[in-house]
Formats: C-alpha cells, structure tokens, sequence
C-alpha cells in the first residue's frame, strides 16, 4: 500500500517568521523608503548649517532669601523663595527691558533679545541658568552676563522697595504713638502727685512698650541681608559652535529620515489590499503556494516550457506537479481544475499545459480539457494531432460515446486531439468551442463523463476554466474534480478576492489544493483587473480539401519549445 503525504493548509507560522515576513515586506516600498531617507538628509543638512554659527554661552545664578543670621540652619530658602515664580521673572519682559539699557540695545530689539535667552532651574537646586544662543561667541557670553546682572539688579530693587515699604509702615504706626507718649509726659510734670498721676505713669509705661516694640520692628527690617543672589558661574565665550556639525546632522537626519519612511511604508502596507508575500496568499486561500514562476524576460514565455534554454521554468511546473502528487486530496481521482482570479487567464493556461506535459512525465495518461467555452484558443496555438488511440470519444465498437441525433454539435463534440511535449511525452487535449449556452455545455452529462475519465487507472484529467470571479464556469465544474489550483500575480489582486474565491470553491463543494505565483506578465501593469478582458474568437479553421483536419491541426508532430502564449 503506497503511503501519500498530506500537505493541506498553509503551514502554521512563528511570531519571528511573521515580523520577518512583516519586514520583507515593508522593503518592497522602496520608494517611501527612499522618499524617507531623502527628507531626513535634506533636513540634516538644513540642521547642520544653520546651526553652523549659532553659539551658546550660560551663566548661573544662585538665589538668596532675605536674611539676618545667614548662618541659620533653621532658616529653609526654598520655603522663603518659589523658584519657579522666579524663573519666570527672569523671562519677563521688564528683565529684557534692564538688560536691554546695559547692553545698549535698541527698543525695537528687545523682543529679539528676550528670544535668545533660556532660563532652566536645575533640579533640587536654588539655582537658575541663563543660557543664551547668538550668532558669535563674545555677544552669547556678553548678553547671558548682562541677562543675569539684569535679573539680580531687578530682584535686588524689588527686595528694596518691600522693605522701604515695611519700614514706612511701621514709621506710620510709631510716629502717632511717639507724638501720644511726648504729649503725655509733659502732663505728667505738670500734675501733683496723687492717683491721676499714677495712672497717667501707667498710660506712659504702654505707649513706652509700644514705641520699643516698633523700633525692635523697624531695627530688625533695616538690619537685614537684601542681597539677591549672585553669579557663581559667569557666561564665557564659547569655543565651538552649539549645533551638532554637517556629519552628525547627516547621520541623524537619516536616521530619522529612515525611521519616517518605515513608517510610511509600514502605513501603505496596512492599508495595501493586495497580498505582498506568498505567507497572505497561503492565508487568504487556506493553502500553500506550491510554486512562484520565474519571471520570464522573453516576452510572453513559452506556453510549453519543456526543452527551453532557461529550465527554471520547467523545473518549478515539476516541483508543482509533485507537490500535488503527493497530496492525498488529489492523488486518489487526481482530477485537477486550473484558474486566474479574474482578468486575463493567460498564465493559467500555460500552467494547465505544463503540469499536463509533467504528469506525462511521469507515465499517466494526461487529459487536458479546456473548458474555456468562451474564448478558446488552445487548439489554434498548440500544433496538434489528430491522433489515432480510442479514448473516452470512442466506444469499442466504433460508435462515438457522444454520438447523438444529427444536429448535435454541442461542446464536447468527441473531437480529441494529442500534443506532442517533446521529452515529457504527449499528452490528449480536448479544445474548446464556442457554444450557445456555455453553462449547459458545462453542466451536461457528456461534460460529466468527460472529466470522470480520471477514474480509469493511471490517467489524469487537467481542467482550465476561465476566470473564477469573471464567469460562474468554473463554479459548475468545481464538484466534479478533486481540487483547484488558483494560478495569480499576488499584486494585481487583492486579499478579499482570494478570500472569496475560496468561500465561492468552498460553497460549491470544492476544495483549494494550493496556489501558484507568477510576476506581472510582459507590457501589462500590476494592477487588479476588476473586469473580464472582451473575448477574442479565434478564426475558425476550414478543412482541407481531401476533407481532413484543418490547416494547423494537423502535420507532423513537432515538439513545444519555442510556441508562445496569446492574449486570453
């Protein structure tokens, strides 16, 4: 008993397979990816000559509270000073005025001065940095000086005004007090000892109390350190200029660049309907890619790749026609239906051909049918042959197995033809022809027995149908053959069609046994066709006058080498 492997469904893949599969992917888009790396460098030469002369210099400038013991731990100057009240102090306006009149600068100059002045606080710190950008070292150094001399002279007056504020405030609750207690001792020398005087003494001792306590006050405000802070690291000209440099800003600007690219191109693939790797094939379609075609570079390709002078061709129809040999879906009738998604089903029929000359290889007796009832041409571009072995046209008797009524000429018409593979071997071809009612033709019982000839021991029966989203053909085909083999170019269809060719196979009792890739053929676009291309009728060829085969069908047997496909 031979043993048959079961390669179903596309395999299982690993999440590294995935991202690898991602990434070969997002290399595709070349151009977004280009497009990307070219922004980048334009900005990284931007980048680095406009910072070419840009220079930074910084001065920093530790904060004081008002004090008067400095040497008082208790004292906490982050609760005396909100730090990030003062930063924005240093920023206003009036600081920019100050420094403005220092540095003699114009008016109509101090917003452009205020612009190139920054002012952070480093953290857990009373410190505030000016750092200031300009176009040469020595006015970033005199302008980060100025700014810091200018804030402490600002907070110095501040301080200033406070306290002559406070002290005049205690002047004018002490003077009337004062003016009281003089009043009341040159009443106390005029009046006789005695109870009036004694109460009078005790008027004078409170207004005494009160007096000393706002001198204490006013001592104790006019005694304090108002110093505001001081500069313990004054801005230097700087040696260099700020900006990274041209290489730097080239290195980071494609990196970046790069980065926007991915990006976008990572975009595009999101929103890309079209399957870009045989992995969203496989899973579209729930089956493995059996094959991708090499990209042909003559023109159109062989339509029999047999005995070519590049045998990659013949060599990958091989590799197909053993992978389904070997699956057990196909390999028990081994009835196998070829289509395109939609568009031109040029491709589909060289691969019909090919995997027939392969199996033929392998010493099966081949059937191929086409069943392309509304644009036929195999037999006018195929050189062909009668042929003289009875086959499932012919009864042993002679009598046709089709035979009928006079009249009778609907497809299949028990006309058989044989080609000749060359070193593969021959195979039989059963043509196409138009018909009135093609899918009557399909659906007849002579169309039946037709495909059921896969029964017979040995033998193989290769179908080619037209396009499955064009025509409705190959659906009434579907639940007589073993399997169906979807032959595409992955760009110029999109995922939901694959999808929905598998439920439309699925639907009709049929099963996808895999797929096969090809490149966009010569002087046609990778695009989706959405619509069927018109049909072409091949001439119809006349017999010849001893009434045999016509022109074309007929001769001598020569091998397939060089014959090149048509427009389908």
């Amino acid at each position: 008993m031979t043993e048959t492997n079961r390669p179903a469904a596309a395999p299982p893949e690993d999440e590294p397979d995935l991202l690898r599969d991602q990434f070969k992917q997002l290399l595709r888009y070349r151009r977004l990816l280009g497009a990307g790396l070219a922004v980048g460098l334009l900005g990284g030469v931007y980048l680095g000559i406009s910072t070419a002369d840009t220079y930074v210099s910084v001065a920093d400038v530790v904060l004081r509270a008002p004090t008067d013991d400095p040497f008082n731990p208790s004292l906490a100057p982050d609760k005396a000073i909100n730090i990030g009240s003062e930063r924005q102090v240093a920023l206003s306006s009036s600081i920019a005025e100050q420094a403005a009149k220092k540095l003699g600068v114009a008016d109509k100059d101090v917003a452009a001065l205020r612009r190139g002045l920054q002012v952070t606080n480093p953290p857990q710190t009373m410190v505030l940095r000016f750092t200031y950008t300009a176009s040469s070292p020595k006015e970033a150094a005199k302008r980060a000086n100025g700014m810091a001399e200018a804030y402490l002279f600002k907070r110095q007056e501040a301080l200033d005004v406070t306290r002559t504020k406070m002290v005049k405030g205690y002047e004018d609750q002490r003077d009337p007090v004062a003016k009281q207690l003089d009043d009341l001792a040159k009443q106390i020398n005029a009046m006789p000892a005695g109870a009036a005087r004694d109460a009078a003494l005790g008027s004078k001792t409170d207004l005494q109390s009160k007096v000393n306590t706002l001198n204490n006050n006013i001592t104790k405000l006019q005694a304090l350190d108002m110093t505001p802070g001081r500069i313990t690291s004054p801005a230097a000209p700087p040696s260099a200029p700020d900006g990274p440099g041209i290489p730097m800003s080239l290195a980071l600007g494609a990196a970046t660049g790069l980065a926007l690219g991915l990006l976008a191109a990572w975009v595009r693939l999101v929103f890309d309907p079209a399957p870009r790797s045989e992995g969203d094939v496989a899973r579209s379609l729930r089956a493995p890619v059996l094959g991708y075609l090499p990209r042909d570079k003559t023109g159109g390709g062989p339509l029999l790749a047999a005995g070519e002078t590049d045998p990659r061709l013949a060599e990958e129809y091989r590799s197909v026609a053993f992978r389904l040999a070997y699956d057990s879906r196909f390999a028990d009738r081994r009835r196998l239906l070829v289509v395109a998604p939609r568009g031109s089903s040029e491709t589909a029929a060289a691969v019909a051909v090919n995997l027939a000359a392969s199996f033929a290889e392998t010493g099966k007796d081949v059937l191929l049918i086409e069943a392309d009832l509304r644009t036929p041409v195999l037999a006018s571009q195929l050189p062909t042959d009668a042929g003289d072995r009875p086959r499932w046209s012919q009864l042993p008797g002679g009598a046709g197995l089709l035979g009928g009524g006079a009249g009778e000429s609907e497809w299949p018409d028990g006309r058989q033809l044989v080609v000749d593979a060359g070193e593969s071997g021959a195979f039989d071809l059963i043509p196409g022809d138009r018909v009135r009612n093609v899918a009557r033709a399909l659906t007849s019982p002579r169309a039946t027995r037709l495909i059921s000839e896969a029964d017979s021991p040995n033998s193989t029966v290769v179908v080619l149908a037209p396009p499955v989203l064009s025509y409705a053909d190959a659906l009434a085909l579907v639940d007589r053959v073993d399997g169906v083999l979807v032959v595409c170019d992955p760009r110029a269809v999109h995922r939901s069609d694959l999808a929905r060719i598998r439920e439309l196979i699925s639907g009709a009792g049929g099963t996808v046994l895999g797929a096969v890739l090809h490149s966009p053929l010569p002087g046609q676009k990778s695009k989706r066709q959405d619509a069927a291309p018109a049909p072409v009728q091949p001439p119809a060829p006349a017999p010849d006058a001893a009434g045999g085969r016509p022109p074309g069908e007929g001769g001598d047997t020569v091998a397939l080498r060089t014959v090149r496909t048509g427009r389908r």
